[in-house]
């Protein structure tokens, strides 16, 4: 399967685009100042299992200088795909949504616990995730457009 567009039609959410929402929401726990990422799993009674973002093991804490070089640094961050599959057990998911499309390690993972949809919001060319969702039969569909929270001084100064 290939990866698909998704936008917003009607005024209640869907299911994938709650996921989204609510993944956009954990993106705003990471630590990162470069890329923040979040993900949530849904089960098959359409139930939040859990959510999570990209980070440092927990417990870990880094120095500011840490942040400061983005490629030293890559190697030690959680993916939140990671983070995110250490809440359930296989084949109790039935759609994972994040804010960026799972790198090639990361949607092998989410073969392997069984997941059966994958959304996602921002495009991540060097991944082969689309590849791996098509040879699984897994739907990989990016959600382009959903609903947004937006601030009270993001909406003031919108005006």
């Amino acid at each position: 399967m290939t990866s698909e567009t998704h936008s917003v039609s009607s005024a209640r959410l869907t299911i994938p685009e709650y996921a989204m929402a609510l993944a956009h929401v954990a993106s705003l726990r990471s630590e990162d100042p470069f890329r923040k990422v979040g993900a949530v799993a849904i089960d098959f009674d359409n139930r939040v299992i859990g959510t999570a973002y990209n980070g440092l093991a927990p417990g870990y804490n880094a120095d500011p200088d840490f942040w400061a070089d983005r490629d030293a640094r890559r190697k030690y961050m959680l993916h939140a795909e990671v983070n995110l599959c250490s809440l359930f057990t296989r084949g109790n998911v039935k759609l994972v949504a994040c804010t960026t499309k799972p790198c090639t390690s990361c949607m092998q993972m989410l073969c392997a616990y069984g997941v059966k949809e994958v959304y996602f919001r921002d495009d991540y060319p060097e991944s082969e995730a689309g590849a791996i969702a098509a040879r699984y039969s897994i739907p990989l569909i990016q959600l382009v457009d959903y609903p947004h929270i937006i601030s009270t001084s993001e909406t003031a100064s919108l005006k």
